[in-house]
């Protein structure tokens, strides 16, 4: 059973501005909640309680926000990084001890969808991922899913779509530098190591004034 969850909210959202040079990106209101909020209440709603949260860019902001994430039914631990300066695999490593040694789910803030967390499996391998259709901004994908469940590198269908499962041992062997998780990722989907889904429903990367606002149009997603 899955208990522990992390969220990716380090990211500066660039793309974002002039909208997030005040406000970091997992604080964009989507209706009555946040962004990181909806996945706090979904979290919890899924029976995992324990959440760690990076935050780099106004991180302070974000955790003045959440405070012990009492009120969302969830107990946060925050680890803190400097801007820019540990990828999302670095991020993820640093957080490690927090973590533990079982798989955990692993969410990236900037994402909008009514994906039901409850549903994801513990990996047979390194990790499972979600996968989606792939987006407008991305056409050129990330990886194939079999039939049989396993990612490919090729035919690239799908893109995944920032909703995952990991096990620790996907990090047997890293030291604290900046590193991204795609290439580790890549060596282990090469390993046979890792499972994946595909999802059709609601799933939204808020990466652009655009993007925000189709995302927008979809409120209330249920939690």
């Amino acid at each position: 059973m899955l208990r522990k969850a992390m969220i990716l909210a380090a990211g500066r959202g660039e793309r974002l501005r002039p909208l997030t040079d005040h406000t970091p990106k997992p604080l964009i209101r989507m209706g009555a909640y946040t962004l990181i909020e909806h996945h706090l209440l979904k979290l919890a709603n899924s029976g995992i309680h324990e959440v760690v949260i990076n935050l780099a860019y106004r991180g302070t902001d974000i955790e003045d926000a959440l405070s012990s994430g009492e009120r969302y039914g969830v107990s946060i631990q925050y680890t803190h990084e400097p801007e820019g300066a540990l990828g999302t695999g670095g991020g993820v490593f640093a957080a490690l001890p927090l973590l533990g040694t079982e798989p955990f789910i692993l969410i990236s803030a900037d994402i909008f969808t009514d994906f039901p967390f409850n549903t994801l499996p513990a990996p047979t391998g390194l990790a499972h991922l979600v996968v989606v259709d792939n987006p407008a901004y991305h056409p050129e994908g990330d990886f194939g899913l079999t039939t049989a469940g396993l990612l490919t590198d090729t035919p690239r269908d799908y893109t995944y779509g920032n909703i995952g499962v990991l096990h620790p041992q996907l990090f047997h062997g890293c030291t604290q530098t900046q590193f991204e998780l795609g290439p580790l990722l890549r060596h282990a989907i090469q390993q046979q190591q890792v499972t994946g889904e595909y999802y059709h429903g609601a799933w939204f990367n808020v990466g652009t004034a655009e993007e925000l606002a189709e995302a927008r149009q979809h409120i209330p997603i249920q939690n």
